[in-house]
């Protein structure tokens, strides 16, 4: 059998690692912490729990396919429940907008705040599943070879019908004349860490994604995704190793020959993947190149402040499952202080994830379970922060904002806090602290994203969210599926061994 080891149990390390196993090959995952999931995972404690990284179950049809090319059906593994309304996003004035598929609702909240927007906001719609599905066609779904295969002149027309030269935020603003619409429209560039004032207009598909094709929820959590994965490739004979952090990936030549282990352990095989962040691998698992310094110079995604509160007392009817806080001012300037000065927002957008409205195990009774995300700028290595101090102040912000809805007493009812921040994620291998890998500018996405194999070595490839095609729970899963797709294609299979079994009657060796 051929063998490969993966560097990394995060959804694309365990989707590639199933892949690979149903495809023929013995496959070994070495992973540094004590469970499956790297940035989707859980906390539980004292009767909470929490989902630690992504909230947001999108493009089911990406994670059917997942599932069924490993044998299975989805359904047989996750209990999904729609999400609608998709969230609620909250507005300086105490005003709000509930996203929904009810369309005769969205058309009465809309006209109140934009008298007419209704036809507007169903043509925005109508472009996000032109970018979705070409997107997906023709750029997100496939390998790239060079830069010619890119370019090439049957996509150049794309790129401009996709409006990869505009900006989200300018061309929602085509769209709507409300600022309160421009924004509900346009932060979801968030879910990527990129700022609506820098990101590519094709990202309109991301409404279209919600509002569309749905937002679910998993019962059990979003965990309960690796969870399943996990269980489907150990039993396609997928060995994980937890507890197991990798020192170095072994080159010669222009060949990777396998890891070294933190423990001084040297295993060889025919292929390695790096799941581990992309520029995490390129700065300490690889001899230094000028490739090192081109990823180190390239534009990273925000960094994030999660806090994670159990709350006694009753459950407040004030938060729905998600809920999205806009900041007042200088909608644009906060986003420069995320992305330009690399900080917190003097006043911030945050997201408030209340999953015990839909499932009530994940805090204990008469308690409630609240999960608060605030974008900040990732790690300045050359002018580094203050962040004890930008944490207090991006929870004393979300204190004040939640006590305008009516939360006066939030403070006084928190029994159990965790936080995660930018240090934190460094810590766990991601360059400056970035939650989401490498940004998703026009020169950052496609072919002039760092490429699922490395360019000198020949049997090392990448999955996640710094590779092609980027950033996202089902896009991860795409990686998975590219990654594979082009190992299959580009390594020699084993051929037919000739082995002489004695048969009667038969002279020749028989092929097995």
């Amino acid at each position: 059998m051929k063998t490969a080891l993966i560097i990394g149990a995060g959804i694309g390390g365990i989707a590639t690692a199933a892949r690979l196993a149903r495809a023929g090959y013995q496959v070994t995952v070495f992973e540094q912490s004590s469970r499956p999931g790297g940035r989707t995972n859980i906390l539980e404690k004292d009767g909470f729990r929490f989902d630690t990284g992504p909230t947001l179950f999108l493009m089911p049809d990406v994670f059917e396919e997942t599932y069924a090319a490993l044998g299975e059906r989805m359904e047989d593994h996750l209990d999904l429940v729609r999400m609608d309304p998709t969230y609620r996003v909250h507005f300086h004035d105490q005003t709000y907008l509930d996203l929904t598929s009810d369309l005769i609702r969205m058309r009465k909240q809309l006209d109140t705040l934009e008298p007419g927007s209704f036809e507007a906001f169903l043509r925005f719609l109508s472009e996000g599943y032109r970018h979705y599905h070409t997107s997906l066609d023709r750029f997100v779904g496939r390998n790239f070879r060079s830069l010619l295969d890119y370019f090439s002149p049957a996509n150049l027309p794309l790129i401009v019908k996709l409006k990869a030269l505009k900006t989200h935020y300018a061309n929602t603003s085509r769209y709507f004349r409300d600022p309160k619409l421009i924004a509900a429209f346009s932060f979801q560039n968030m879910y990527l860490g990129v700022s609506p004032y820098d990101a590519l207009a094709t990202y309109s598909l991301l409404q279209y994604t919600e509002l569309c094709e749905g937002v679910w929820f998993p019962r059990g959590g979003m965990y309960r995704v690796i969870e399943s994965l996990a269980e489907l490739a150990e039993g396609l004979g997928v060995t994980f190793h937890y507890r197991t952090p990798v020192s170095k990936i072994n080159t010669n030549g222009n060949q990777v020959t396998g890891l070294t282990l933190a423990n001084g352990e040297e295993l060889r095989a025919d292929v390695v993947i790096a799941n581990a962040d992309l520029p995490y691998v390129y700065q300490k698992l690889l001899p230094e190149d000028n490739t090192r310094t081109r990823v180190n110079r390239m534009k990273y995604t925000s960094s994030a402040f999660m806090f994670f509160w159990g709350v006694r007392g009753e459950r407040t009817n004030l938060l729905n499952h998600h809920n999205v806080f806009l900041a007042e001012h200088r909608y644009r300037e906060s986003f420069d202080r995320i992305f330009r000065d690399l900080t917190l927002p003097d006043e911030p957008s945050f997201y408030v994830n209340a999953l015990t409205r839909t499932d009530p195990t994940f805090a204990p009774p008469d308690a409630d379970s609240l999960m608060i995300l605030v974008p900040v700028g990732h790690i300045n290595e050359a002018s580094p922060q203050d962040w004890n101090a930008l944490r207090n102040r991006a929870r004393q912000a979300v204190f004040d904002r939640l006590a305008l809805l009516g939360l006066t007493d939030l403070p006084q009812r928190i029994i159990f806090e965790e936080t995660i921040g930018p240090t934190d994620y460094e810590a766990t291998n991601l360059a400056k602290g970035s939650a989401f890998g490498l940004s998703h500018n026009f020169l950052q996405v496609g072919f002039l994203r760092p490429q699922n194999r490395h360019m000198r070595y020949g049997n090392l490839y990448f999955a996640g969210a710094s590779t092609h095609p980027g950033t996202g729970l089902p896009i991860v899963l795409l990686s998975a599926k590219l990654t594979v797709e082009r190992i299959l294609e580009e390594q020699p299979q084993p051929r037919p061994t000739l082995v002489a079994m004695p048969q009667p009657g038969v002279a020749e060796p028989v092929q097995v």
